[in-house]
């Protein structure tokens, strides 16, 4: 064939291509749009939909009387007990209003109850109400229990939400493992002596019964954990927040649910596709848990309306979505390999409801809350994913990069420093897709899980050796690569954050220890160690992406000397990662001529 034919082929194939691109997206905004009118025809206005919580599970009237509701289509009927000993109310949707009641509520603040759900076939089961707001437990009993939350005096919030940051500067916190001490720690524990520390993002909330879950594992969508602390507590902790000018992400979990019955979602009314898939596709194969039908329209109100509910109850400033890839596609992720294939975004494999509801679920967000802030974990490239959905995109700000800490893991692994592919390694921090905002971490809580950066560094030595007058050279070299790691990561890649502790949770495998369910943040306010100066790093670090703001290109990259040179912000950045020499006089390329002073923002740290 002649080249000329051959070409004509590649440019048919290229327009082709792109018209079948543009035609998938098209037909995703036109089903997000006919799903918002949808939605908007029949509920009158979404608002009032994404507010279901106010009228679903139970209410308390005005007159102190009582409203129960639930979404159960498979069963028969639902009934309503408790502490009072009896049955109220029998209704195939779980419909019970009680007679008035003039002084008292018709049920007390922290009464004990339970829904006895029906089924077809006459068996009585004993369930959570999914719209549950606070379940708790007893030490030596398995599944929690409903406990109504209706306290005389609601918290009120004395502060406003701080204005949305231009830049995100993230540090991922779990409530339970806040304490220095072997033990789940509280929203108390936590406002008091981790919220001076750290700042943006709070992992966990939502009630899960399995604590080794990570929170990832959630089965009451609407309650704040209890092993934390009360309601209350969660937004005093958020409350005090905003206070210091602190921005608040909940990790939310919209991708999945526990598999558990007697305080889970799992077989509500009866069936394994209340709020579910049926079947083989309703089962993650590897987490062992409940995956969420988003074509269902009752499931819409149930996860949009949870949305709102952490935004208006707890003030919460937006979300990071957990585990987005699993939600796109078909296979979840599971054994699948992106090669950035524009063929993996678009087909038969991707889930075009889950997509949709996501494309729901920020304009809705973005729509009611204009400061919102939504990141999606994703590690597929899916394109579209952080653009605005009326260019076909999903609508999220933030992509949240999955590779860039494990490409650090792997480089101090596997690889010498002097024998780092510097090109490697800045190709993977700078391939994001155009125009979208990424966060990137130089390790994430996945990667503490499991072997974390300091751990390598510090050669087993992290917790000897750090006193600052027996500094030894493996502790010094160590926490010298950190910072250049931390600093190339923020700077190039993104945002970033670290954690100083290997952490793991109770569970069967570690015999139930909280050896590791702990973290040392009293370490940094030990004047003679170390840990001091890593806190004080990240500070300047952080203060000086501040004061800058920086985005930029590589300018100049040599492997052989092992330096890397970028603008960013009117800045220059130059890192020497070579394990042995130091330059003088070393020519770099810049975009524009002058003078460059070199800033001290970053040198306190060395004192």
């Amino acid at each position: 064939m002649k080249l000329g034919s051959i070409m004509s082929l590649i440019c048919i194939f290229s327009v082709c291509f792109c018209l079948a691109l543009y035609l998938c997206c098209d037909l995703r905004c036109k089903r997000f749009a006919e799903h918002l009118a949808q939605l908007e025809e029949a509920e009158e206005i979404f608002d009032c939909f994404t507010l279901s919580y106010r009228s679903f599970g139970i209410q308390r009237r005005s007159d102190n009387g009582l409203v129960l509701r639930e979404w159960a289509p498979g069963a028969e009927a639902v009934f309503l007990t408790g502490d009072f000993s009896k049955f109220l109310g029998k209704n195939s949707l779980g419909n019970y209003t009680s007679p008035k009641v003039d002084k008292s509520p018709a049920i007390k603040h922290l009464t004990k109850l339970k829904l006895v759900v029906l089924t077809k076939t006459g068996e009585y089961l004993f369930w959570i109400s999914p719209w549950a707001k606070y379940v708790t437990k007893t030490l030596d009993s398995v599944t929690y229990d409903w406990t109504h939350w209706d306290p005389p005096q609601r918290y009120q919030f004395q502060h406003t939400r701080p204005p949305r940051p231009s830049s995100l500067r993230i540090y991922e916190a779990h409530v339970g493992i806040s304490s220095p001490e072997g033990k789940i720690a509280s929203y108390k524990n936590f406002t008091r002596d981790v919220l001076p520390h750290i700042k943006d993002l709070l992992m966990a909330i939502m009630e899960h019964a399995y604590y080794a879950s990570f929170g990832y594992q959630v089965t009451n969508f609407f309650a704040a954990s209890s092993r934390f602390g009360t309601p209350d507590d969660l937004k005093h902790l958020v409350d005090t927040a905003h206070s210091m000018g602190i921005t608040v992400l909940l990790d939310v979990v919209h991708r999945h649910a526990s598999s558990n019955t007697e305080d889970g979602l799992n077989y509500f009314d009866g069936t394994d596709s209340c709020f579910f898939h049926g079947g083989s596709r309703g089962n993650h194969s590897l987490w062992g848990s409940r995956l969420f039908n988003y074509s269902s329209w009752e499931v819409a109100r149930f996860l949009l309306s949870n949305l709102r509910w952490w935004k208006e109850e707890y003030h919460f400033d937006g979300f990071r979505f957990d585990a987005v890839t699993s939600m796109l596609y078909q296979h979840h992720g599971i054994g699948h390999h992106f090669w950035g294939n524009y063929s993996e975004y678009f087909g038969m494999h991707v889930d075009e409801d889950a997509l949709v509801y996501l494309m729901l679920a920020n304009h809705i967000l973005h729509k009611l809350y204009p400061q919102c802030i939504t990141v999606a974990e994703d590690v597929s490239g899916m394109p579209g994913l952080c653009r605005p959905i009326e260019e076909g995109g999903l609508g999220f700000d933030y992509r949240l990069t999955m590779a860039v800490p494990d490409k650090w893991i792997q480089v101090l692994k596997e690889v010498g420093a002097e024998d780092w592919d510097l090109k490697n390694i800045v190709h993977t921090l700078t391939n994001k897709r155009r125009g979208e905002a990424s966060i990137t971490y130089a390790e994430s809580h996945d990667q503490v899980n499991n072997l974390q950066v300091t751990g390598i560094l510090a050669d087993g030595q992290r917790y000897v050796h750090q006193h600052l007058i027996a500094m030894t050279p493996v502790i010094d070299r160590g926490i010298q690569l950190f910072k250049l790691i931390r600093l190339l990561t923020h700077s190039l890649g993104g945002n970033e954050f670290g954690h100083p502790e290997w952490l793991d949770f109770p569970k069967k495998g570690n015999n139930e220890s909280y050896y590791y369910a702990h973290r040392l943040f009293n370490l940094v306010d030990i004047e003679h160690l170390r840990y001091r100066q890593l806190y004080a790093f990240d500070r300047d670090m952080n203060l000086t992406e501040d004061k800058y703001g920086w985005l930029a290109a590589v300018t100049t990259l040599n492997q052989a000397d092992k330096v890397i040179v970028f603008e960013r912000a009117n800045l220059l950045f130059v890192f020497n990662f070579h394990p042995c020499n130091s330059y003088i006089d070393y020519r770099v390329a810049v975009e524009h001529a002058g003078k460059y002073p070199f800033t001290r923002d970053l040198q306190k740290t060395s004192t």
